[in-house]
């Protein structure tokens, strides 16, 4: 067959350089919809060079939450994204996984045998956190009208140590709770048990004990804290209960701990809540509650849906949402089982171990976490320190190396105490460790040659964290 002019093919527009096309040659649309549609392949690459000058999340030491999971199960995540986890009917093995997910955590937790207990998975620890704070505030409600106390003229309150997580004054302001803050003291950096019942009376829904709190990572003696409220109970009108947030340790402790007494094992937690993607080791979105038997769950928070045809239970705040985080946390419980889960976190714990030895071994720093629990680091600046920079300073020059490391004040009554923390997760490797190492000491080195200009208005500083 012979060819000619008349044959030549069209030029496909997808042959366009992605750099050579209109598209490329103007400023993307950022408020207002474009009138026309762009190529997929050149959309992709816009949108990921307007992330170009973000942080490489693994290099982010300031936040808990995962930063890698196996190619196999990003795959499975990605074929599953448009699973719907609250249509149960619809994707009933997808329900089922999440079921074992939480039966597999109750099991971690010493859920007793003899009660039935019950849970969910939330969308993080935040959406748990107000479901474990909602039962406690029903029950409490049912509870005290019971007795004879007066619950409309007075709020309830909820008894926390000053170092809790944001999610929990969002709670107390979204519920209508009195949130009764015990202070931590530069002596000991998690609740006070001693003096905690100053703070309870017959309105406290419960006291949240922290396994794992954001400032330092340490840990609140939750058994302790038991062994008070059993005595406290004894003589109480309406008893104190427990609720463990457990966003960090939940899926941590077990593995590298497993006879720390925190969980079911104690008589006065009636409810966990966990986040499935700090040390569950799931990207971010996945979280648990888990409650030690049902007379703990209000029914009137359980509400009956009638939704295509079918009637189904639910609990949660949030309505649609993907299932694929849930997929991803079976997979990891699956994958890895409890031996493969205790080798990720003991690596993680050695690597933490290993940066707080090069912390203290610089003689600059006061430990107030060497990985003893969960594997952070956490240290300020000893008092008397000669040179003229700051752990704003030292968090400035590490990011220059692309090390996103906060800094922070103390909560409130210890706000001029400024710290610095890393938070180690399964990916930072102990090379990568022996990296920052590296790039930390250098760090210090430079700013101790440099002319240093002190921040003169330290209101321009962040001040404060929640992660």
């Amino acid at each position: 067959m012979l060819y000619g002019k008349n044959d030549q093919s069209k030029t496909s527009l997808y042959a366009r350089p992605i750099f050579g096309s209109p598209s490329s040659d103007r400023d993307i649309p950022k408020y207002k919809l474009n009138p026309d549609p762009i190529e997929p392949r050149i959309a992709y690459q816009l949108v990921k060079d307007e992330l170009l000058d973000e942080g490489v999340a693994r290099q982010n030491l300031a936040t808990f939450c995962q930063t890698y999971m196996e190619p196999e199960a990003t795959k499975l995540l990605g074929e599953t994204l448009e699973k719907n986890a609250i249509d149960k009917s619809e994707y009933p093995r997808t329900a089922e996984l999440e079921n074992r997910c939480v039966n597999m955590i109750a099991d971690l937790w010493h859920a007793p045998e003899q009660e039935n207990y019950m849970g969910t998975s939330t969308v993080g620890s935040s959406e748990a956190c107000m479901l474990g704070g909602m039962a406690m505030k029903f029950r409490w409600r049912t509870r005290a009208e019971k007795a004879g106390i007066d619950v409309i003229s007075r709020r309830p309150n909820l008894v926390i140590s000053s170092g809790y997580q944001v999610c929990w004054e969002k709670f107390c302001v979204y519920w209508d709770v009195d949130m009764r803050l015990v202070p931590m003291t530069r002596d000991n950096m998690s609740i006070d048990v001693a003096n905690v019942t100053d703070y309870i009376d017959e309105y406290t829904i419960g006291v949240v004990g922290i396994l794992g709190i954001t400032y330092t990572g340490c840990y609140d003696d939750i058994e302790a804290l038991d062994a008070k409220l059993t005595e406290y109970n004894k003589t109480a009108k309406v008893s104190v209960p427990i609720h463990v947030d457990a966003a960090s340790g939940g899926l941590y402790t077990p593995f590298m701990e497993p006879d720390l007494k925190w969980d079911f094992r104690l008589d006065n937690v009636v409810s966990i809540n966990t986040s499935g993607h700090k040390y569950g080791l799931v990207y971010p979105g996945i979280g648990w509650v888990l409650w030690r038997d049902c007379d703990y769950l209000p029914q009137e928070l359980i509400f009956k849906v009638s939704y295509l045809g079918g009637e189904m239970p639910t609990m949660a705040i949030n309505f649609s949402r993907s299932a694929s985080q849930i997929i991803g946390q079976f997979y990891n419980f699956m994958r890895f089982g409890y031996n493969g889960y205790k080798e990720i976190h003991q690596r993680t714990h050695d690597v933490a171990v290993f940066l707080a030895k090069t912390v203290e071994d610089t003689g600059r720093f006061e430990m107030y976490n060497n990985g003893e629990h969960l594997p952070i680091v956490c240290y300020k600046l000893k008092d008397d320190n000669a040179h003229e920079w700051t752990l704003y300073d030292l968090a400035d020059r590490l990011q220059m190396k692309g090390w996103q490391v906060p800094a922070y004040p103390l909560p409130a009554d210890l706000q001029d105490t400024i710290i610095q923390r890393y938070v180690v997760r399964a990916d930072f490797g102990m090379n990568m460790a022996d990296e920052f190492a590296d790039d930390f000491r250098n760090a210090i080195d430079e700013l101790d040659k440099a002319r240093v200009l002190s921040e003169k208005n330290p209101d321009n500083r962040v001040r404060g964290f929640t992660h």
